[in-house]
């Protein structure tokens, strides 16, 4: 038997400098003597996991006057979909203003004072994420303001190379997708706020800049960054389940569970009466890459069928280079509509859904006419077409076919954008 190896220190990676870090080593003047609120939540953090609220009001350089919070608050302890109020930060003593509640966009009132809008959140890299949306909706009221916009720029979990999924159609433009870009982006916080300014208008007349990482590169994922994972929402419980949720965040527009309430979030999918085995089965026999499937069986304690045993599978990712989240999405909606037809529904449109689609979409160039609602998958899919096709009989494959074309005119469109 060979000899054991002597315990010897691990080598530490080299971390990945995030535009917080970068900002602070820098003693940078785009902070320096400003009034500043800054649009945060609890994973605005170093590497060492000090929380940016505390470093920047030790620095001395700037004046920290007011905190903002997106869905889920700045401490990150509000349920998805979840109002948030107004409150004092127990914390800081500051004001914080919610931009889930009454208003999703910074008001005059928050922003009396202030010099600069700072934001600094970790996004997950697809389109459906609500951070983005407070992105485009803060730039523009720091455009309308006449304030400087700030972008302390963190990694794209999923890296900057693959894109995925069509690009959203105007006309569906919503919270959970505010511009036409794909499902799966590509793109940083920071390249999607000067993509915003830039193609779509955002904060026209805003001074934006983006303080950029040291040492990210656009083949990275998350894991390869050097830094631990903080779930950037409750149900963004790991790595894995941010690669899938491109896909499997489509199963919150039907009435099956996404695995919300459950350890999987967005990993385990099925219902009450999902033959698990059934699915499992058909979706394995697909040949779809980079995924296995195994029959599960859960009890959410929250959202759909909560308190409910549901039957379906749990979806494990095996090659995450190989898999395309998108199309594993709509496989599996497309064969629980035809597995389990007289149970499978579409949920339905809801006014308040609306409603923030007019807000949030309507400088994209398309929000919706009076009247109008959209199903929330169709939200979800930035389009009616894959659901009215589906319903004809159309399978993934083609609709996947379909979104080709867009990716490359997209991606031609973002590269003037890049920083990385």
């Amino acid at each position: 038997m060979a000899a054991m190896s002597e315990n010897r220190p691990v080598a530490r990676k080299k971390a990945v400098r995030v535009g917080l870090e970068v900002l602070l080593d820098a003693g940078s003047d785009v902070v320096r003597g400003r009034r500043i609120g800054l649009i945060t939540n609890h994973t605005g953090v170093t590497r060492e996991l000090v929380h940016g609220i505390d470093v920047l009001r030790r620095q001395g350089e700037c004046r920290l006057e007011a905190l903002l919070g997106p869905e889920h608050g700045v401490r990150g302890d509000a349920a998805a979909g979840q109002t948030v109020d107004n409150q004092v930060d127990p914390e800081t003593g500051l004001p914080v203003f919610s931009l889930y509640g009454a208003q999703r966009r910074p008001t005059p009132e928050m922003l009396k004072g202030l010099d600069t809008l700072v934001f600094d959140l970790q996004d997950i890299g697809a389109r459906y994420y609500t951070y983005m949306a407070t992105l485009g909706l803060a730039l523009d009221a720091a455009g309308e303001a006449g304030i400087d916009f700030v972008v302390l720029d963190r990694p794209n979990p999923l890296g900057g190379v693959t894109m995925d999924g069509n690009v959203l159609d105007p006309a569906f433009a919503s919270f959970v997708g505010p511009y036409p870009v794909p499902v799966r982006h590509g793109l940083t916080a920071g390249e999607l706020a000067r993509l915003y300014q830039g193609e779509f208008g955002a904060g026209r007349g805003c001074h934006l800049t983006v303080v950029p990482m040291d040492g990210w590169r656009r083949s990275m994922w998350y894991d390869q960054t050097g830094w631990p994972w903080v779930p950037p929402t409750p149900n963004s419980t790991s790595l894995e389940m941010a690669a899938l949720y491109p896909g499997t965040c489509l199963i919150e527009g039907t009435n099956a569970s996404e695995g919300r309430g459950t350890t999987k979030p967005f990993e385990c999918l099925g219902a009450p009466w999902v033959d698990a085995a059934r699915l499992a089965g058909d979706l394995t026999d697909k040949g779809l890459p980079g995924v296995f499937f195994r029959p599960a069986h859960f009890t959410p304690t929250v959202s759909k069928h909560a308190g409910q045993l549901c039957h379906g599978v749990q979806v494990h990712l095996v090659d995450r280079e190989a898999g395309r989240a998108v199309r594993l999405g709509l496989e599996l909606v497309e064969s629980l509509r035809r597995l389990f037809p007289n149970d499978f529904g579409w949920r339905e449109a809801r006014r308040e859904d609306h409603a923030a689609g007019k807000e949030a979409g309507g400088k994209a160039g398309g929000a919706l006419p009076d009247g109008a609602a959209r199903r929330p998958f169709d939200l979800l899919a930035g389009t009616d077409r894959w659901r009215l096709e589906m319903e004809g009989g159309r399978g993934p494959a083609d609709i996947e076919a379909d979104w080709q074309a867009e990716l490359a005119a997209f991606d031609s469109r973002r590269r003037p954008y890049l920083l990385y």
